[in-house]
C-alpha cells in the first residue's frame, strides 16, 4: 500500500525503531526492496535521488513504484532523495511522490529555512510529506559532494529553530556519518544525536548508513534515529554477484538469468538491514 512517509515514520518514532530508505533506479531494485519488506513483513520507503530521476526517467520510476507499492501488503513510501532543485521536487509532487526531501543544507542557515518552508507549505497542501537536511553530510550522493573539510555536524540548538520555523516533518542530521563507501570505520557523534532528539521529539532521519557497523547503527536507533538511508550496500551487492556470475557462466547472456540472481543478491542485504534497524514484523 502507497502512504506517506510521516505515516510510515512517526510510528517508528513512537515506537522507537527505523525504517530502511533504499535508493532504486530500475524494475529489479524496487522489485527486490518490495519482496524483502513483503517478507519481513517491515514498512519501508524507496527513493529515488535526482541522479536516478535522470537515468529512468520520471514518469517511468514513478509507474514502477507505483504499480509494485500499490500491489503490496505493506506500508510504502516514495520518497525523493536530496532533492536540490525546485522544478524537480514540483514534478515529483505532481508524478504521485508521496514523500519528498528539500536539501538546501549548502545555503546559510536563514535561506535553508527560507527555501525549506516553502516546499513544506506546497507539500503539506498536496498531502506529502517533507524531509529536510541541517549540518552537511561529507562524500558524494550523485551530484551532490561535500569535502570533509566542509562536513559540519548539526548544531542542536539550530535543528530545533529550523524544525520549528519550517514545520518539516522528518530531519535529516549530520552526526559523523558521509555518503559513499567509507575509507575507514566512521565514528557517530551518539551524545549530538541525544540531544537532538531530546530537543526536537521527532523523526530523525541518518544518511550515509552504508558500512556503518552494526552495533553503532543499533545505537544510533536506541537513541532516535527513524529512517536510515541505504544505497551503496546495495550497490555493491548487485556488482559482486553480477562480477561472480559472469566469471562463473561466460556463455550466459538472457538479461533475466543475470539480473535474476542480482535481485536475490540484493534483497538479501535489503532484509539483513530492516531486521537490524527494528522495522520487521511492524508493517
Amino acid at each position: 500500500m502507497l502512504v506517506t512517509g510521516i505515516e510510515i515514520l512517526e510510528k517508528a518514532h513512537k515506537e522507537g525503531y527505523a525504517v530502511g530508505a533504499f535508493n532504486t533506479s530500475n524494475l529489479e531494485i524496487t522489485q527486490a526492496i518490495v519482496e524483502a519488506a513483503e517478507e519481513t513483513r517491515s514498512p519501508v520507503i524507496i527513493q529515488v535521488s535526482e541522479g536516478g530521476l535522470k537515468y529512468a526517467g520520471i514518469e517511468a520510476i514513478s509507474a514502477i513504484v507505483r504499480t509494485l507499492a500499490e500491489k503490496a501488503t505493506v506500508p510504502i513510501a516514495l520518497h525523493l532523495d536530496h532533492g536540490t532543485d525546485f522544478n524537480t521536487i514540483m514534478k515529483c509532487l505532481r508524478n504521485g511522490w508521496t514523500s519528498v526531501m528539500i536539501d538546501a543544507s549548502k545555503f546559510p542557515l536563514e535561506e535553508n529555512i527560507q527555501r525549506t518552508r516553502k516546499i513544506v507549505e506546497i507539500a503539506h497542501s498536496m498531502g506529502v510529506s517533507v524531509e529536510a537536511e541541517i549540518g552537511k553530510i561529507g562524500g558524494t550522493e550523485d551530484h551532490i559532494t561535500v569535502d570533509e573539510r566542509e562536513a559540519s555536524m548539526t548544531d542542536p540548538e539550530e535543528a530545533l529553530r529550523f524544525a520549528k520555523e519550517t514545520g518539516v516533518d522528518y530531519l535529516a542530521i549530520a552526526i559523523g556519518t558521509a555518503h559513499g563507501p567509507y575509507k575507514g570505520e566512521p565514528k557517530l557523534d551518539f551524545e549530538r544525536l541525544k540531544r537532538i532528539k531530546e530537543l526536537l521529539n521527532m523523526p530523525l532521519v541518518l544518511h550515509g548508513a552504508s558500512g556503518v557497523p552494526e552495533e553503532a547503527i543499533k545505537k544510533a536507533v536506541s537513541l532516535g534515529i527513524n529512517k536510515i538511508n541505504i544505497d551503496t550496500d546495495v550497490r555493491q551487492a548487485f556488482t559482486a554477484r553480477l562480477r561472480r556470475l559472469l566469471e562463473e557462466d561466460k556463455e550466459v547472456y538472457d538479461p533475466r538469468k543475470i539480473l535474476g540472481p542480482c535481485k536475490e543478491a540484493m534483497k538479501e542485504v535489503i532484509k539483513q538491514k530492516m531486521i537490524l534497524f527494528g522495522s520487521s514484523l511492524k508493517a
